[in-house]
């Protein structure tokens, strides 16, 4: 690419990139699509708790239901598992297994924090034995800590466990997980939950012990920078935790999802298939198709990934370009819906730490300058919501109201449509259970 080249690609406004985003998030009008194929097309949906990624799901489909995705994660079709930015995200079986090879590095880098807890300690073996015992029985992370403990008395248990994780691809088994239900964190392999042929299984454990090295990696360190969010970095998965989900339950729920199987014994069906080789270009055309148009530096921010330049230069002769409104240069699909600035955006609730909000370098393209840093107090994320296609504040559920808190002054016709918006969210997510609607102090 010539200067000249990036000079003469056409601009693409901040409006206009906000109406991109909002269409392929499924957020400019509500998709017939399904639960799982939603799930795919977003790449997964951020799971820090197990409510957002059912609001999210709301948010975007038209006739969803908790109970399909619950039915989704029951039939071990959708998993939870620590994957982008080292968070918790849903993701389909699919996914789970070709996007976690995809950021292992970075999975092993993280390890780097914790190098002064894990002196001493063989991590190949540590893997081969935090496999032996979570594919006995799945394990919460306070039985893995004690369990790796008991080889490495003086070791940090909490660096043991987290370099268990690190290690394996580990996912949350359910009830965990499942729309109105209730269950403690336990984990097991995605090789055995999922019931294929595992091909990261580590080697026999060798003789001599180390303590963990930095990888020579392409993949920069877990943690977001704060001063490139829109929203807080979400909280890494440092500990899966035992307890069940500390966000109460807003009123009754919609029925419980079905029982899923008991213990681990694989799903019926093929069971020998290889797991397709990670490949980071194909992963850079689905980010685009859910996130773009983007820069090469969005894309980064979304994965925790460096050097992806590569990958958009050998994907650039079937790829378009723009620039935004600072020169940027931004790729995207040729044949993916690019609306015009104008399109009208309906107003929509989003869960915390959506994807809408994490997943670009410049974020204005969602949130208002004015707005930085609004959505988020110290680690802890609101749910928002936009209006025009923008963020506007954040909203709670009490016990018998949803109560709406935005950021600066809106129009009667703006809350008059949030409140038909959250009428519906209500319908859809609390069947049956009465709540009012109220308007909050203006945050300042």
């Amino acid at each position: 690419m010539t200067k000249t080249t990036a000079a003469t690609a056409p601009v693409l406004g901040t409006r206009a990139l906000g109406r991109a985003t909002l269409a392929r998030q499924l957020l400019l009008e509500r998709s017939p699509l399904t639960a799982a194929a939603a799930v795919e097309h977003l790449l997964g949906l951020q799971a820090q708790n197990v409510k957002p990624p059912y609001y999210a799901l709301a948010a975007r489909l038209d006739g969803f239901e908790p109970e399909q995705l619950s039915r989704l994660m029951a039939d071990r079709e959708v998993v939870r598992i620590v994957t982008m930015r080292s968070t918790i995200h849903t993701h389909t079986a699919a996914d789970c297994r070709t996007l976690r090879p995809l950021v292992q590095p970075a999975r092993d880098r993280e390890l780097v924090n914790f190098r002064k807890g894990l002196q001493g300690v063989d991590l190949d073996r540590l893997a081969v034995l935090a496999r032996e015992l979570v594919e006995t029985e799945p394990r919460t992370m306070k039985q893995l800590r004690e369990a790796l403990l008991a080889e490495w008395p003086d070791a940090d248990p909490q660096s043991l466990a987290i370099a268990a994780r690190c290690k394996l691809p580990l996912v949350q088994v359910t009830p965990r997980g499942l729309w109105g239900r209730s269950g403690q964190v336990a984990l097991t392999t995605a090789e055995h939950w999922l019931g294929r042929d595992r091909t990261d299984q580590p080697t026999a454990p060798p003789t001599t012990t180390s303590a963990p090295r930095t990888p020579r990696s392409t993949l920069a360190a877990p943690t977001p920078a704060l001063d490139h969010s829109s929203a807080p970095a979400p909280t890494p998965a440092l500990d899966h935790g035992s307890a069940p989900d500390p966000t109460p339950a807003p009123g009754p729920t919609s029925a419980p999802g079905p029982t899923p199987a008991p213990g681990l014994t694989p799903p019926p069906g093929p069971t020998s298939a290889p797991a397709p080789t990670p490949s980071p270009d194909a992963t850079v055309l689905r980010y685009l198709a859910a996130f773009g148009p983007a820069s090469v530096k969005d894309m980064q921010t979304w994965a925790g990934l460096t050097r992806l330049r590569e990958a958009f230069e050998r994907l650039r002769p079937r790829l378009v370009t723009f620039r935004d409104e600072n020169g940027v240069e931004l790729f995207d699909l040729p044949d993916a819906p690019r609306p015009d600035a104008d399109t009208p955006a309906p107003p929509c609730f989003l869960p915390e730490f959506d994807n809408l909000l994490l997943s670009h370098a410049d974020r204005t393209r969602v949130v208002p300058p004015e707005y930085w840093g609004r959505s988020w107090v110290g680690n802890i994320a609101y749910s928002t919501f936009l209006v025009d296609g923008f963020l506007a504040g954040v909203w709670k559920l009490t016990e018998d109201a949803l109560v709406v808190q935005p950021f600066g002054r809106l129009t009667k016709a703006q809350r008059t449509d949030l409140v038909t918006e959250g009428g519906r969210m209500l319908d859809t997510m609390h069947p049956g259970t009465p709540y009012d609607i109220r308007f909050g102090t203006v945050i300042p």
